[in-house]
């Protein structure tokens, strides 16, 4: 099942501007769907696992990527949905996609410092949850620019 990750993301590509076009006009539901992406995102980070450190430990190196590396893709899937859903409600993907790179530091930096749960930083990590928010910020301005697009074009009546 290496594949699994990539087509979900692959799918996610492919099916969140569709969902971003109703979730644009959904302020209210966009903001619920961003505080569920943000705990799962935390609760899948920063959950207690493994052994205690007695350290501060941070593995600093480059992430493997490919479609078959199922870590780097989970890690990238966990936060596209974060700047997309930010940016959709922000209307500003360039502040959603740094804000939720910030977020990831600050996952990671938590991981090092964190001794108690059992987790280590990786650099690796963060690059590729930066990937994650980067996709989802350009699904977003894609989303938006279809969004006004389409405004335009029933506004004007031109169809």
């Amino acid at each position: 099942m290496p594949w699994l990750a990539f087509a979900v993301l692959v799918g996610v590509i492919v099916f969140a501007p569709l969902a971003g076009i109703r979730l644009a006009r959904r302020r209210r539901m966009t903001a619920v769907l961003l505080i569920a992406a943000l705990l799962g995102a935390l609760a899948l980070t920063l959950y207690p696992e493994g052994d205690r450190s007695s350290s501060v430990a941070c593995n600093v190196g480059l992430p493997y990527l490919s479609p078959t590396a199922v870590e780097s893709t989970a890690n990238i899937l966990l936060f596209v949905p974060i700047a997309f859903l930010a940016s959709l409600l922000w209307r500003r993907p360039l502040l959603a996609i740094l804000g939720t790179v910030v977020l990831s530091a600050l996952i990671e930096t938590a991981q090092a410092v964190a001794l108690s749960i059992g987790r280590a930083c990786d650099t690796g990590d963060w690059i590729t949850n930066t990937i994650g928010a980067i996709l989802g910020g350009l699904l977003a301005c894609g989303t938006l620019a279809w969004q006004r697009r389409r405004t335009r074009t029933v506004a004007t009546g031109a169809f």
